[in-house]
């Protein structure tokens, strides 16, 4: 499949969830997908199979330096792998974030700037979450 629709696709499948988790957080359906973890295992399998299609191609010493890692994203196909990393992640934290928060009883609207940031800048909305998570 071309790389380019395998990133839209992986991109559209990530934001029903995030929707969901911010804009309607109490709706059954909701809590079912975040409990199932569907989406990010779907981004694990993608992330999986463009991992072991380019395992030959992979020089594992490029992980240890800035220069190694600036370079394997200079191939389309690394990009689109470590974009998929960040999606999974980020959802995989969201989610973590979600139900921590459900389980807490931690506002609503704090918690969906959380996730916001954490959809938008990752760590951020982890931290964030995070801190508030202390005081609540």
């Amino acid at each position: 499949m071309n790389l380019n629709a395998v990133f839209s696709i992986v991109n559209a499948l990530v934001l029903p969830q995030w929707l969901l988790m911010i804009f309607a957080p109490h709706w059954q359906w909701t809590r079912k997908l975040a409990n199932t973890y569907l989406i990010p295992i779907i981004l694990a399998i993608t992330y999986a199979f463009y991992i072991l299609v380019s395992l030959h191609e992979l020089d594992f010493m490029a992980f240890s330096t800035l220069a190694g890692i600036k370079q394997l994203f200079t191939v389309e196909q690394s990009v689109l792998v470590g974009w998929i990393h960040y999606l999974c992640f980020d959802l995989v934290a969201g989610t973590w974030i979600f139900n921590d928060s459900l389980a807490k009883g931690i506002n609503r609207w704090l918690v969906g700037v959380c996730l916001l940031f954490c959809f938008m800048l990752g760590p951020i909305g982890f931290l964030l979450y995070y801190i508030i998570r202390k005081f609540a």
